[in-house]
């Protein structure tokens, strides 16, 4: 139980970090930061490996980095979508 809060919190501070790298995040709220987290992680684990320090079991750099490409691909295109 306490895992699964522990996993949900990092997740979020994982995806405001890449909103705030991006500084495409900013309008995002806490359930599309932990979402963007979340998957984020996972992609970035898939594609370069579990490396570096880990917390709640997600390789914090890695995690932040495909945060990163999950931010960029979905501003990309929701802005797509608007146009």
């Amino acid at each position: 139980m306490f895992h699964l809060i522990w996993v949900l919190i990092i997740g979020a501070v994982i995806g405001a970090i890449a909103g705030a790298v991006t500084k495409n995040g900013g309008s995002m709220g806490w359930i599309a930061n932990i979402v963007a987290g979340l998957i984020g992680s996972w992609l970035g684990e898939k594609v370069l490996g579990s490396w570096g320090p880990h917390v709640a079991d997600m390789a914090i750099i890695p995690s932040i980095i495909g945060a990163v490409i999950i931010v960029i691909i979905v501003s990309w295109l929701l802005g797509r979508a608007k146009k």
